[in-house]
């Protein structure tokens, strides 16, 4: 099933979580998000840790278009693992507006009391 995503109107990484949700069900062998997802967490997270470290490596490098590249590839695997766990962006969405104008150094604070 084709989702139509009109990228002046949508958020794309809704859109694109929508589109993860939906290769659930797809053959691993069609689908690369259903090969991730069919080998489970752990796969998910040692992809997620990858992309990370290739992110850290590009921002150390300083290429702008290096740092674009990997911090979509680390965002697109945080959507895969949000996606196997049916957490929607949304969520983390609300929690960055609870975070919003509160110090870092009180929202942890808060987590630690």
């Amino acid at each position: 099933m084709a989702i139509s995503i009109d990228f002046e109107k949508d958020d794309i990484l809704l859109a694109l979580y929508r589109v993860i949700q939906g290769r659930k069900g797809a053959s691993p062998e069609t689908s690369y998000t259903a090969a991730l997802m069919a080998k489970g967490t752990d796969k998910i997270l040692k992809k997620i840790g990858e992309e990370a470290a290739e992110l850290i490596i590009a921002g150390k490098g300083g290429d702008r278009g290096e740092i674009v590249y990997e911090a979509a590839d680390l965002i697109f695997h945080l959507l895969v693992l949000l996606g196997y766990r049916d957490i929607p962006p949304d969520e983390v969405y609300a929690e960055l507006r609870r975070r919003f104008g509160v110090s870092g150094i009180e929202e942890k604070a808060s987590r630690e009391g």
